[in-house]
């Protein structure tokens, strides 16, 4: 499914349920740029994704890349950063940017750390003038909580022809 985002839309963050506990669950979160020494991290947390056949598989190579526009949600605690989450935002031109490898630690999942990413990705395209931003995900309902919706009618599909193996052997 193909979903976009007009970017320059501001869309507010859906607001808190009486009672919910995720505000205390995100505290000391926080979204950073991610760095190459980071792709060690990035690739354990994308690994269970690409084994369920939820994320692409990335090499090593093209992780350190991903981390060029990529951010990494991150809390500290005792002096030690652990990484909760991963997240790339790609500008092809000033009209679209491409949301890349969302991946959140299955610990920290339905708390609102990927929201933080998404919201930090969208804001990243807007603050270099992209028009949209789409994402490539089963995750329907996720992303249209987050302000995307359907960029083909119904009846349109995106169909993509592999050129060559993504990993050679």
């Amino acid at each position: 499914m193909i979903v976009t985002q007009d970017s320059s839309q501001n869309t507010p963050p859906s607001p808190e349920k009486p009672g919910d506990e995720t505000p205390s669950l995100l505290a000391g979160v926080t979204i950073r740029k991610a760095m190459p020494s980071d792709a060690e991290a990035i690739h354990a947390l994308l690994r269970p994704y690409v084994t369920q056949r939820l994320l692409l598989a990335r090499t090593e190579a093209e992780v350190i890349e991903l981390t060029r526009h990529g951010f990494m949600a991150v809390r500290t605690d005792d002096g030690k950063e652990k990484c909760l989450g991963f997240a790339a935002v790609e500008i092809y031109s000033a009209k679209l940017a491409e949301l890349l490898s969302l991946a959140v630690h299955h610990d920290y999942r339905n708390i609102g750390v990927g929201r933080m990413l998404v919201d930090h990705c969208v804001q990243r395209a807007r603050d270099l003038g992209v028009m949209e931003v789409m994402a490539i995900s089963s995750s329907e309902e996720f992303f249209k909580n987050c302000g995307f919706d359907y960029s083909l009618p119904d009846q349109k599909k995106a169909f993509f022809c592999q050129l060559r193996p993504r990993h050679p052997h």
